[in-house]
Formats: C-alpha cells, structure tokens, sequence
C-alpha cells in the first residue's frame, strides 16, 4: 500500500525490544535481563519477566552487590533472593501453562540451567538469545537440556557476537527516547 512506512521493527525486533524494555526494570547493578514469551503463530507476548527479587521483598534492604560471593557467606548472595527474567515470565503468565506450549522465548541472555528446566517443562520450542551467558560450563549444561527437548536455540544476530556494551547502547537509546517523550 502507498505511504506505508519502511523503517518499521519487524517481529523479531519488536519481541527483543521488549524484553530489552523488560530488563530496564531489574534492580540488580550488574546483570539486567529481561524475557518475553511469545505465539509467533499470531505475533502474540503472551508474558513478559526481568531478573529481580521474590514478590512482596523490599528492594532498598537487600545486599544487590551480592558481598556474599566473595565473603562465602550464603545468605549475602543474591542469586538465592532474586528471580530470574524467565522464570518470572513463566511464573508472570496468567493463563494456563498448557498455553505456552510451542512458543519462542526472547531472552537477552542465554539461559542459566535453572532456567532452562522450566523452559523445557512449560513446553517453550524456540530461544532466541541476545548474548551468551557468561558462565561456559552452564551454558553446556543448558545446552544439554535444550538439544533434549528438541528446543530450537538462536542468537539474535546470526552475523557476530553481541555483547554488554551493544545492550548497554541499546537501553540508553530506549531511556533517552523516553526521558525526551516525557518533557
């Protein structure tokens, strides 16, 4: 049709954006992750989900620099409060968990195994990563699983690596925008 425009997000982009969008909610000063689930079938987000702590936890009294990593002493670290992006957009789905079979998880990071299990529980079939988790005998162990089930996993940009600092540009683009839209 005449005088459409051109510079539209396709699908893949506007599923990515918002799980990037997603992860500018995470508290945690080191890793923002952000998750949207998705019928591709209908171009539908059935969920969405950032790493962040347990429901009714208050985010100002919690140790996010995690001393407990270095210090050895568990109840510092945060990895055991926090919820990770994809679990919450699984945990954050308000139908029945049947309706999230043969979706595609966008994720702007791969996986951790934790993760991976409910991924593969709730019958999620395709990932698609932004960038690799830091953590290589994880992102095996994760990989195991997947090839598993039989779930389709693929890197948001098939051409070269993105990393923390493309993610970083990214948000600061979306924050901009939206700081300039709110003046």
């Amino acid at each position: 049709m005449a005088g459409k425009r051109k510079d539209y997000l396709s699908w893949e982009e506007y599923f990515m954006g918002n799980a990037i969008l997603s992860s500018l909610r995470s508290k945690d000063p080191h890793n923002q992750v952000g998750s949207c689930i998705v019928n591709e079938e209908n171009h539908k987000i059935l969920s969405i989900g950032y790493n962040g702590l347990t429901r009714g936890m208050d985010d100002d009294t919690f140790d996010w620099l995690s001393t407990g990593e270095q210090t050895g002493i568990l109840k510092n670290v945060k990895d055991y409060y926090s919820v990770h992006a994809e679990r919450n957009a699984i945990l954050n789905y308000c139908g029945d968990t049947k309706d999230l079979e043969g979706s595609t998880l966008y994720v702007t990071w791969f996986p951790c195994p934790e993760c991976t299990k409910e991924i593969v529980q709730v019958g999620i079939k395709k990932i698609v990563y932004l960038r690799m988790y830091s953590k290589e005998e994880m992102v095996e162990i994760s990989n195991i699983m997947l090839k598993a089930a039989g779930i389709d996993v693929v890197p948001y940009n098939n051409k070269r690596e993105i990393n923390r600092v493309d993610v970083e540009k990214a948000i600061d683009i979306i924050q901009n925008k939206l700081k300039e839209l709110s003046e």
